[in-house]
């Protein structure tokens, strides 16, 4: 029997239009992946883009599976009870009331992540419920807001107040004035703050994120509820407007996106959503720009490196560790292992993006861009190899740089920690097992593909195959009936001696 080992998720504008819809928007294929049956299509279904665990979204449909007509409404009728209690332009009202009132009675309910009208305290006087709310505040919900954790899903790790500084510093320096935040609340509530106290240069920012929290502090031209895995805009056409005039301003110059999505999340629905996103900033474009790229800051974790350049093969990734408020780990200081394993994946030339001195970052002429202080140049690589803030040593039977805690081993045939279990692969390709390249490349696959083809013509009737290959024979017909009369003289023969005994 064979070990099952992922699932694959597949990517095309068909699908997309049939695709059932759960509460976060339109699902996604995949289908299972099995070691041994590479040659055998796992069956394909439908699951929620959004959440990979099914304690959080339970929607589940093979691609085949005929759904009733009362089955489809009470999905429907579900879909949309597990939406905001509130649309966008209520919770602006009520956020106006809200601020309308003295300090004394402004109150926020912890329970509902609810800002409170007096003529609510009554309904929410059994919850935990904070008073005194400033106005200063409200321009940071992500302080008064608790953080989703959910890191399969929509994980809220919020950018500290050194990564913000850095990245607005770095957007004002390449001379962006526009900023498309997605899933980066911190950096969107600076680029506000800073707006609202009339600095220059000024940045405007949109937010776009999963959490509808944020519809009671900004307003339709600040935030749309979005979900970055399916392209979904919960707003429906309106929504998607904002954030296609917001892209077209300025001939769509002057304008980056900066997205930070849950570490959890597959990079492919991802690279597909950020594709679409860029096409529909180019229908804004000359003609003679129409091969330019969206400026993209991507943040996510290093060891992602492989599959984001799979995605993007003109992004580069930065030395810059990015860090957070809310995780244990991820945190700016600390040395070896235990420093942030967070990048930024951008398209734009690396030597255009000044990392901070003072943080030990230096630029190297030979790669030229710049590079943290343990990241040395190999002169064998021709490049400054480390990724995680070490420094790396070449192996010469690898040819390549590795991890400074990784030996060769004869047996494996690579470079891996001195603790491992020979003969076991942690990762590469589900079909040949090598580490050279993925599923999606194996050379072996197409080759399976062939012979599954051969088998199933083997397979087939003698109906299918008369009607392929034209009538069959006269004489192997006849042989056919003698032998299905002979047969069924035989079962007769069987009975009547079994009735006779």
């Amino acid at each position: 029997m064979s070990d099952r080992l992922g699932i694959d998720v597949i990517l095309s504008e068909d699908i997309d239009a049939r695709a059932p819809k759960c509460p976060h928007g339109p699902t996604l294929l995949f289908t299972k992946i099995c070691r041994g049956e590479e040659h055998e299509p796992g069956r394909r279904f439908y699951a929620c883009s959004a959440c990979r665990d099914r304690k959080d979204c339970n929607f589940f449909q093979w691609e085949e599976e005929k759904v009733s007509e009362s089955r489809h409404l009470a999905r429907e009728e579900y879909n949309k009870s597990r939406m905001p209690p509130f649309t966008h332009a209520e919770y602006r009202r009520r956020c106006h009331q809200y601020r309308e009132l003295p300090l004394h009675r402004r109150k926020f309910c912890q329970d509902c992540q609810l800002l409170l009208l007096p003529s609510e305290w009554d309904v929410h006087c059994g919850h935990r419920v904070c008073g005194d709310i400033a106005l200063t505040a409200l321009r940071r919900p992500s302080q008064l807001l608790h953080p989703l954790k959910n890191k399969k899903s929509n994980a809220q790790y919020l950018f500290a107040d050194r990564t913000c500084q850095f990245l607005l510093e770095v957007i004002i320096r390449l001379g962006f004035r526009r900023v498309l935040c997605v899933g980066t609340p911190r950096l969107h509530e600076l680029i506000v703050s800073r707006a609202s106290e009339g600095k220059e240069p000024c940045v405007r920012s949109l937010l776009l994120d999963i959490d509808f929290r944020y519809s009671q502090f900004y307003s339709e031209d600040e935030f749309v509820h979005y979900n970055m895995f399916n392209h979904y805009f919960f707003g429906g056409e309106a929504a998607r407007e904002v954030c296609a005039t917001f892209l077209h301003q300025n001939s769509g110059q002057e304008v980056i996106i900066v997205t930070d999505p849950p570490f959890g999340g597959l990079v492919e629905p991802l690279a597909y959503s950020f594709k679409k996103m860029s096409a529909m900033w180019k229908q804004s474009l000359q003609p003679e720009m129409q091969r330019s790229e969206l400026p993209m800051f991507w943040i996510f974790p290093y060891f992602f490196e492989p599959r984001i350049l799979q995605c993007f093969p003109e992004f580069c990734m930065l030395d810059y560790q990015v860090d957070y408020d809310n995780h244990a780990l991820y945190k700016h200081g600390k040395m070896g292992r235990k420093q942030s394993p967070v990048r930024i994946f951008t398209n734009l030339p690396p030597k255009e993006i000044i990392l901070p001195a003072e943080e030990g970052y230096r630029f190297c002429l030979l790669c030229e861009r710049y590079v943290s202080s343990e990241n040395r140049h190999c002169e064998i690589c021709n490049s400054c190899t480390s990724k995680d803030g070490r420094r790396w040593r070449h192996c010469s039977i690898c040819r390549k740089c590795v991890k400074p805690s990784w030996i060769h081993c004869d047996s494996c045939n690579r470079c891996i920690l001195k603790s491992h279990s020979c003969g076991k692969t942690a990762s590469g390709c589900f079909v040949c097992g090598s580490a050279d390249h993925k599923r999606r490349e194996c050379p072996k696959l197409h080759v399976s593909k062939k012979t599954k083809r051969v088998k199933q013509s083997c397979k087939k009737k003698p109906t299918q195959m008369a009607k392929e290959k034209g009538p069959i024979s006269k004489t192997k017909a006849a042989i056919r009936k003698k032998m299905k009369r002979k047969k069924q003289l035989l079962t007769s023969y069987r009975k009547r001696r079994k009735e006779k005994a």
